[in-house]
């Protein structure tokens, strides 16, 4: 009997990540995309992993560029999130009005977030309608205390202690 996706849908909903955003360039032309599909593998080597769905611009992007910036976004930071994740089909420019920078690769990372990530791929494997990327980390910065963005049962969360 073949599984149900609405049942596992409901079931992933269960699933509580931290807010990333996944971006690259390629001769000229940048996107990016919300996901919660983001990995560390292993820190020595550096190693992450994120997976993206092959219809996706982002997609392209980090196929052609070999390289992908990713962001772990703040509590602050829940419309990039949503911009991000296409909830505004009417921005065509994600990156209008958001502040990045670049390290190695010259994949835009978002000022204000948690943590950035800059990193070349080093494996690809196809998943069914996603490939998994495999990516060695170039250089990574951290920005001290604040709250991670968390994704929860279709709402965003902030952590609180127990």
């Amino acid at each position: 009997m073949p599984l149900d996706p609405e049942n596992l849908r409901a079931a992933m909903r269960a699933w509580s990540a931290s807010v990333t955003v996944v971006t690259a360039v390629y001769e000229g032309s940048r996107h990016g995309m919300t996901v919660n599909s983001f990995t560390s593998i292993s820190l020595e080597p550096a190693t992450v992993s994120i997976s993206l769905q092959h219809s996706s611009r982002t997609y392209e992007l980090v196929t052609k560029s070999r390289a992908f910036g990713l962001t772990m976004l703040s509590t602050e930071q829940v419309k990039i999130s949503d911009v991000f994740a296409g909830r505004y089909p009417e921005i065509e420019d994600r990156f209008a009005g958001v502040l990045t920078e670049t390290l190695v690769t010259g994949s835009p990372l978002i000022v204000g977030g948690l943590a950035w990530l800059d990193c070349r791929i080093i494996e690809t494997y196809d998943a069914g309608m996603n490939t998994l990327f495999i990516a060695e980390v170039l250089a990574a910065r951290s920005f001290g205390d604040g709250q991670p963005l968390m994704y929860h049962n279709r709402k965003y969360w902030g952590l609180a202690e127990l």
